[in-house]
Formats: structure tokens, sequence, C-alpha cells
């Protein structure tokens, strides 16, 4: 089996490979739903063997099959979690970045590509006020972005505390769970504050919790994460009163703004990020909230050097790489890494930020109208107004077992994709609103229903 032997049989796959993905882009993208394992078994199989399906047969499988058993995260009546919106052009030039063999974990291997990257995340870094001396890299998700930004925070406090011995993460008890599984990976302490009446996170609340443990131990925070729109509800901390009082105590701040931040590029909602551009490091995922295809985390610091000075791998093979150069697997936890930010700039470009805007803003129109939906409706209370896209409300009457029944036959009857959540121990139903495809017409074909 060469590997560069491009015959027939493979030309014809690649004609066949695209059709399918063109076709994809061209139509309304399915809703699909899950099968069982063993239902899935029954149907195709053992697909693994020892002589091979053939690439047309393996293709049939999936395209006929598998795919149909995953749900299209851009659909625009998915509103589970945080779904996807990709445009078509970062669609197209994922192929582009899969097909081309690029690496991207060093400038001497893949300089255009980071170039390219490194101009996405200068956007991003513009729009949050940061410095013109900031940087960062695309990594695989939130989770691998805070956890890295976290690692350089401590690195950072170590340095200027070297006789600490217990170190603790302070954040909302609304943070994500990320937060939480980044203190355990860490072996460090969670320092959980709870937010204000208003669901925030305050400075005032912060100081006085860290104050607290700063004299009642001998833990010491290393790092404040506030959040710029929580999964949840979609609520951006006090950012500028968090940022000033963990600045007051010589600490990081970290925003993890992995689905608000994206708003940023809103002129509507932008004054509610007030604050981030005082941020150490942040996070946002273009895979959310800015039509990126899956997985891309744009992680950026105002130093970008505590993070290459933590993160940098050193091996004998690896020295010839050592120089100024901007290699991206210096500044996260990973090595070899794709190109995953190159169909967001590829989108960026080609489309432009005046367009993102016009996106963004329309998808907030949506969440708006939603709610107003809500508040009309006779069996539904709205939680809260959306302060971005996220509208959360309950049904009048339902357990957690009626919230799940009706979840699954939207799901079963094509409507819709929206399992319930919760929120301090009450059942709700929420809409997450990231798909500029999604109409004010699909929110109330869903509303018809309860």
């Amino acid at each position: 089996m060469p590997i560069h032997n491009f015959s027939p049989e493979v030309q014809a796959l690649a004609d066949e490979i695209l059709a399918y993905s063109l076709q994809r882009l061209k139509d309304d993208p399915p809703l699909d739903g899950p099968r069982t394992a063993d239902d899935l078994f029954n149907e195709v199989g053992n697909t693994i063997t020892a002589k091979g399906l053939g690439g047309h047969e393996a293709l049939e499988v999936f395209t006929n099959v598998l795919a149909k058993a995953c749900i299209s995260t851009d659909h625009p009546r998915n509103l589970a979690f945080i779904p996807s919106a990709p445009t078509e052009y970062s669609n197209l030039f994922d192929l582009v970045v899969g097909a081309s063999s690029l690496y991207g974990g060093s400038w001497q291997e893949g300089a255009g590509a980071v170039f390219a990257e490194n101009q996405a995340l200068r956007w991003i870094s513009d729009l949050a006020g940061l410095p013109a001396s900031a940087g960062g890299v695309f990594v695989q998700g939130g989770t691998i972005g805070n956890l890295s930004a976290l690692v350089a925070a401590r690195a950072h406090a170590r340095g200027k505390y070297p006789n600490t011995s217990r170190w603790a993460i302070a954040c909302s008890a609304e943070a994500h769970s990320s937060i939480a599984s980044a203190a355990n990976i860490m072996d460090v302490e969670l320092l959980s504050i709870e937010p204000g009446a208003d669901r925030k996170l305050h400075g005032d609340a912060v100081g006085v919790a860290i104050d607290n443990l700063h004299a009642t131990s001998q833990t010491r925070v290393f790092a404040v994460v506030a959040t710029g729109g929580t999964t949840n509800l979609g609520i951006v901390d006090d950012l500028t009163s968090v940022g000033a009082a963990t600045h007051e105590r010589d600490i990081w701040f970290h925003v993890d703004g992995a689905y608000g931040l994206a708003a940023l590029c809103a002129p509507s909602v932008r004054t509610r990020f007030s604050g981030v551009e005082a941020a150490d490091s942040l996070i946002v995922d273009p895979h959310k909230w800015l039509f990126a295809p899956f997985d891309a985390c744009a992680l950026i610091y105002r130093n970008p050097e505590i993070a290459k000075q933590t993160h940098t791998q050193h091996a004998s093979y690896l020295e010839t790489l050592r120089d100024d150069s901007w290699s991206p697997s210096d500044y996260a936890i990973h090595l070899t890494r794709r190109v995953r930010g190159l169909p967001f700039w590829f989108s960026l470009a080609a489309h432009g930020t005046d367009a993102y805007t016009e996106a963004m803003e329309k998808t907030l129109d949506v969440a708006k109208a939603a709610a107003q939906l809500v508040r009309e409706h006779a069996n539904l209370e709205l939680l809260m107004d959306p302060e971005l896209s996220i509208v959360a409300f309950t049904r009048k009457g339902w357990s957690v077992v009626d919230y799940q029944k009706w979840s699954d036959k939207l799901l079963a009857d094509q409507i819709g994709f929206i399992p319930p959540s919760s929120d301090k121990g009450q059942a709700i139903l929420r809409f997450a609103i990231v798909n500029p495809w999604t109409k004010i017409s699909d929110i109330k074909m869903i509303l018809d229903t309860l």
C-alpha cells in the first residue's frame, strides 16, 4: 500500500468524499440521533477486517449508517449545551488542512500556517484590548486552554513566592467544570466563591475570600478565574472589579470566555466585558460562537514569554527549534498539533470581520426574541433576561422526568435537540443560540410543543 499512489480508485473515492461534503453543505443539515452500540453492530458488523472493506464501501457505511447515528451540531434547532455553526468557508478549508498534512507545532515546519493563525489570534486580542505584545495559540478546547493558562500562572507564582508549598485557584461557584478539573490535575485547592445576587462574581467577594484563606492557612491563591459568559446561563462576571481585586493581591487574572467572549465583536454587548483588558490570560472557543469547525480554542496571554518558559519542552531532537521564532508548541500543554486555527482564519479572512459582527448580532437578536416568546407563553416562565444568547426557562408543573420525556420525543420527532439542564437544583430548559441560521420560526416550532 504505497503512501503516494493516487490511483484511479483513490481519485474516485476523493470525488465521492468531496461530493458528500459539498452536498451536506448545500442541504440543510440533518438532526439525526444516537443508536445503541448493539443496534449499530447488528447493521454494519465489524468494520475492521483483514482484507478491508474498500474505500467506497467504508464511505457508504459511514454516510448511510454511522453519520446518521450522530447529532448534527450545526442544525439550526440543535440548541443544546453550546452547539456549533461553522461557515461553509471554514468547513471547506478544514478539508484543505487535512489534505495538506500540515504540522503546526513549530515555526520551522509550519511558518505560513502559524503566521495566519497568529493573525486570527491578534484579532481576538485586539477586541479584548490586550497589548500588542500579547499572543498565544490555538489548542483543542476550553479545558486544555484553561489548564494550560493555569499551569503558566502557577509557574509564574512559584517564581515570586518560592517558599509556598500549597496553592489554590479561586473562582466562582458557577465557574465551568474544567476549572475544578484543572485543580484536580494540578493537585491544587479550589477556592469556590459564591456569586452575588445578580449571579455574578464580584471583586469584593473575591478579595474577602482570598484574604481569609491567606490569613488562616499556608495556602496561597495563584490565579483567579472569572467567567466571560457561563455555559449554563450566559452570565458575565464583573470582570472590572474581579480583575482589580486580583491584581491588588499580586495574583494572575484569567478569564474563561470559552463561550461568551466571542461576543466581543458585537457592539450591542461589548460593554458587558469591560475589564477583560486587564486579563493575564483568556480563552475563547471559535468552534462555539465564532463559526469555526471543531476543535479550536484560542488561548491568549498578556505576556506570552511566561507561557513559553513554562511550556517549552526540551529534548535533544527539539533543540534545533530553540530560537526566537514563534513555535505554538511552546505556549500550551501539547507538542504535536494540527493547525486547528486555520479554518477559522480562512473564514475570517474571506468574509471579513464585519460579517462576523453581523452574524453575532443576529444570534443576539434571535435570543431576545426567543426570551419574549417565552414570557408570552402560558406554560413557561423565563428564568432570567438573557445577558448573551442563552435563554433559560422552566415549564410550569413539570418534574425532571417530564423534561426528559419531552426532550427525548423532540429529538425522536426530529424537531430539535434541547436536553434539560438544572439551576440551583431546579430542572430547566435552555436554548443556546449561536447559529445565525437559527430563525425565530425555529424557536416557535419548539415552543409549540410545550
